[in-house]
Order: structure tokens, then sequence, then C-alpha cells
């Protein structure tokens, strides 16, 4: 059914109606970045005359074709160079309802904001609140980092993609009216990649206004050295047969070309969390480390909801041979590796991260086969541990903070993946009917209640400021008590979950300095908009 028309800035623009949501997808919110718009900030899309119609998807980001079995077949559009497009869904085009935008993930070099996961109409017509999804470059085009590609529109040399979700933002701000959401009162969330691009975009100047609340899932707020970046610069100039890193000769790089030196310079990457190409701190977008910034209290203002899966790493253990059926002594060999890929091992004994994980796991219960163990450091020091420690520094800077740990099992192969990486999404969404995802998520009652809950969660977290769970009281996280909401068969608040290993790790990592945050907080400073 076609829907009502909508004036944006920049045109009119109509969609369609189902069951009481308008939706409006593939709107234009940056011009395309091609040309001599690549690697630069996003420039504003043009203006339009006449209704363009707003009823099909636009192209997400270049990236590699999706792993058979590993996605939802025929779940993303074709891509495309100009993709910078987004989607709204709307319960109703007047009044002023909360809008929540969502950063989908992919590792920063996969996925797209058209995906039947993240279709947005049960979240916007359960919770009364405005959705928007959007696509962001990614890859070397949305994350290639080096001096020689600076750039005077953004006053730093990288971090494209999350410049363009910048952008996305500002368009909302601008236009979100329209189709009846309150540009006052928007809740950013992502999950993974887009959760990294949440904590990371809480630490930048120019995003500061543009949410006042925000979600992260299963992401920290990762971001590169410029040495590691102009690395990966000069690797895959290198791939492409340059002399060296030039803009010109970049820009004129075909993108199947470009696509494919990038998937050579990914296979030959050993970076700790599988990041090859991720934002970076380039003294422009990201002045300063975002996790510094964010401890000295520049995102004391944004009230922030954060958490992780129990098992995040089985998801990623699926693509590696032999893997699940590691003994003792390889198991051992991959924790040295990893904790030397982190950049940790000069700080933490590999005997004793395993000697803790096996305690804590028999005091509780818990399976203590060699892949459990290596399953459970890994979910815990790339996913668990950097979000409570943000979550701890985000509460001591005056930020009203929430964490949560999910842990509902997938049913998918046998159980083997238990509470993985990504599987709170369908719940997030309301998207458990969907036949390929209740497979991998299940879809019975207990599923669907589930769901209920999250969903009246992070609507009434937009809406209200305060994560409500069904009348279940969920207290602050703080450092003290470290309050946090489990999600799952049994949804209820509990005191520091897992406490044991947090208490290793942190004994091991230390806690962020006086020092550190004192020169932190003048760096703070930075991210107080222009004329303020």
């Amino acid at each position: 059914m076609q829907s009502g028309v909508v004036d944006t800035r920049y045109g009119k623009v109509s969609g369609t109606e189902d069951a009481g949501i308008h939706v409006f997808r593939g709107i234009r919110y940056a011009a395309p970045p091609v040309g001599d718009l690549r690697f630069r900030a996003p420039a504003p899309p043009a203006a339009h005359g006449g209704v363009l119609a707003a009823t099909t998807f636009g192209p997400t980001a270049p990236q590699a074709d999706p792993i058979p079995g590993m996605s939802i077949p025929g779940d993303l559009t074709a891509w495309d160079e100009d993709c910078l497009f987004l989607n709204v869904w709307s319960p109703g085009l007047d009044g002023a309802r909360p809008v929540m935008v969502f950063v989908h993930g992919g590792a920063f070099v996969g996925g797209g904001g058209t995906s039947r996961l993240y279709d947005g109409a049960a979240l916007a017509r359960n919770g009364d609140v405005v959705v928007v999804t959007i696509n962001y470059r990614l890859g070397a085009l949305g994350f290639l980092a080096h001096e020689e590609l600076y750039d005077e529109g953004s006053g730093g040399f990288g971090n494209w993609g999350l410049l363009d979700q910048v952008a996305a933002l500002t368009w909302v701000r601008d236009n979100i009216s329209a189709f009846g959401g309150d540009p006052g009162q928007v809740t950013l969330f992502g999950e993974s990649a887009g959760a990294i691009s949440v904590c990371n975009l809480l630490a930048a100047p120019r995003a500061a206004g543009l949410f006042g609340r925000a979600i992260a899932e299963s992401g920290p707020p990762v971001a590169a050295n410029a040495e590691r970046a102009s690395e990966i610069t000069y690797r895959l100039a290198k791939e492409l047969g340059l002399s060296g890193i030039n803009r010109a000769r970049l820009i004129d790089v075909p993108v199947r070309d470009l696509l494919a030196a990038q998937a050579r310079v990914q296979s030959s990457s050993d970076n700790a969390i599988g990041l090859t190409f991720e934002p970076v701190v380039d003294g422009g977008l990201l002045p300063y480390q975002p996790a510094e910034l964010i401890a000295a209290g520049c995102a004391k203002s944004v009230d922030l909801v954060l958490g992780t899966n129990r098992d995040e790493f089985t998801l990623f253990a699926l693509g590696v041979p032999g893997l699940t059926n590691v003994d003792e002594d390889g198991m051992l060999r991959r924790v040295r590796k990893s904790l030397r890929s982190a950049g940790v091992a000069d700080r933490v004994d590999a005997e004793a991260v395993v000697e803790t994980y096996k305690a804590a796991r028999v005091a509780r219960g818990d399976g203590i086969e060699p892949f459990q163990l290596f399953a459970a450091m890994a979910s815990d020091w790339v996913f668990r541990i950097p979000a409570l420690r943000l979550a701890e520094a985000h509460a001591k800077s005056g930020g009203r903070t929430w964490a949560y740990l999910f842990d509902w099992e997938s049913p998918f192969a046998g159980g083997t993946l238990g509470s993985c990486h990504a599987l709170e999404l369908p719940f997030v969404f309301g998207t458990l009917r969907n036949p390929f995802i209740s497979a991998f998520a299940g879809a019975d009652d207990a599923a669907l209640h589930l769901s209920e809950q999250i969903q009246g969660a992070w609507t009434g977290f937009a809406t209200t400021g305060d994560p409500l769970v069904n009348g279940l009281p969920w207290p602050r996280y703080d450092g003290t008590e470290r309050w946090t909401m489990i999600f799952g068969r049994d949804t209820r608040p509990v005191r520091a979950p897992f406490e044991e290993e947090r208490r290793f790790w942190d004994a091991m990592l230390g806690s962020f300095g006086e020092e550190e945050v004192l020169a932190a907080a003048a760096r703070a400073q930075m991210r107080q908009p222009a004329g303020t």
C-alpha cells in the first residue's frame, strides 16, 4: 500500500505502508562517495524535484560475497560504491516519537542496513518509535587511513565509514520530524562493528549532540593507532602494485580490484579481534583514543546500555578448522598466540588464564573441555571484559550506565553455539518468525517472550532514559555492585556475574590510572561542538 508523501530538506519522498507502519527505503542521506569524494568526508545529498519513490532499498557498500550457509538467502541488496542510503520505519507521520538509529555489524567489511534481520517494523510497532537503519562505507573504502589521505573536510585521514554515520545522524536531526520522529530524542544503537562505532562516536566531537542515548551490543571502543593503520595502507598499496600512497592513484583503482586486494590483506592479518580495516585515531573525527575520552567524562551526558553475549566466540569458531576439537596443548598454544596478538603477553600469563577459568567454571558446574575453556576466554578478553571496563569508566565519569549479559542458547547445530555472537539481534528487532532466522535463534513461546522483554527494554530506554524489563528492577552499573541484567530463559538482574574471571583480568590489566584520566580530561574539551 502506498504511504504518504514526506517533505525532506532535499525534496519529497513517498514510501509504502504495511500493517500501519510507514516504510521508506533507500533514502539518500549523502552524495555518492565516488571519484574525488572517495576517501573524504561525505558531502550533503543534492536536492531533487518532484516526488521520489522510496520503495526499494539502496545498494549496500562494496563487500565480498556472503559465505554460503552463513547468511539469509537474498538478504542483502546488490552492492555499489554509491551506497549512502538509509531506511525509515514509522508508526505515524505525525507526532514526535523517540528515534532509534541502528548501525549494522560485519567487522567493518560486510553487512548492510537492508538485512531482513534488521527489519524495523516490529520494533517500531511494539515500541511506538521511529526506527532508522543505514548503510555506510566498509573495508578499505570506509577505513583506509594514512596521512597522505588527509582530508580538510574531516580534519583527519581516515574513518570515512564513521563519518558516514555522523552524516546519517545529521540527516536524522534535520529531517526525521517529517517522519513522526523527535530529533531531540535519538538513541544510537549497534551490534559488533556497529557497537564499536557507537562507542567511538561517544567520543567524537563531530557527533556531539546528535544522540542522547546509546546501546552497544557486543563491541568495545576499538581504534587503531596511526602506525597500525599506515601499515595496513602500505600493504594494500603493495597488493595493488602501487609504489607508494597516492590519493590520485587510489581513487582511480576499480572497486573490484580494491576488494580483491583488500581480501588478500585480510587473509594475512593477525589482528587479535579479526579487524583489519577499522576506526583509527586520526586527529580528526577521533582526536584521541575513545576509551580515554569516555573515561574522562566526554560522554557523561549520554545514557548508555551495553553488554555482550555469554558465548560470543563460538560463532567465529565455525570458520576455524579443528578448533572445536582442540586438545589441551593446542588450546594453550592458541591462548599464548591470542595474548601476543592482543599485545598483553608481557602482562598476562597463559597458564594463569587457563587455571583461573578452569577453577571458576568447575565451581559453577560449567564444562572445562579445551574448546569450552578457549571459547570462554576468547569471549571475555575480546568482548565482555572491554565492555565492562567501558561500563565502569562511563559510570565513574558520571554517566548513567546499565549492563546486560545475553545467555539465550541457539538451537542451531545441536546447540553447540550456545549464546553466540549476534544471537540477540532477532530478539531486539522481533524478526524471529523468519524461518531462516528461527533456525538460528529459535521461535518458541519462550523465545518470543524474551524478544518482547528485550524490545521493551530497548524502546523503554529510548523513550524514558531507563531500560524497563516487565517491571523488573535493573539497577545501574557501578564499580562496586556491578548489577547486570541477564536476558535469557530466566531474565533477571544479577550482581556481578562471572566475577572471578573479571577480577583476574582487572588484576592483570590494571585499572584506568588517575594520571591517564586527568590527561584525557583536558582532551575531552575537544568534544564540545564549535560555538558552545
